[in-house]
């Protein structure tokens, strides 16, 4: 499992982190990847599938947190499209010397 913290840090340093709606956005994407992580380890706890009982029937069903872990996927994924991450700053790329081009040799053709 990522650490949250350092996955928080990794996004704002990307990030203008004057961009009111930039900053928030993370904070939402770090809410729904801990909510997530929550919905993981209750399905561990859990299992897959669940017996739910209704009265004198009872029956087996998917975990819930599995429709519920797609959706928080989907949110996910728009979220990661609409970021806006700066350009990462490389290093200034060195001028090429002018080269003479080579001379254009004579075919014979006439």
């Amino acid at each position: 499992m990522v650490d949250i913290k350092k996955l928080q840090a990794q996004l704002m340093e990307r990030i203008d982190t004057e961009d009111l709606q930039q900053v928030e956005k993370v904070e939402r994407y770090i809410a729904l990847i801990k909510l997530n992580n929550k919905l993981d380890a209750n399905i561990a706890e859990d299992g897959t599938r669940v017996v739910v009982v209704n009265g004198a029937q009872e029956y087996i069903k998917v975990h819930p947190a599995i429709a519920e872990k797609s959706k928080i996927n989907s949110s996910l994924l728009a979220i990661e499209k609409s970021f806006e991450f700066k350009a990462p700053d490389l290093p200034e790329a060195e001028e090429p010397e002018d080269e003479p081009k080579p001379k254009k040799k004579a075919s014979g053709l006439l």
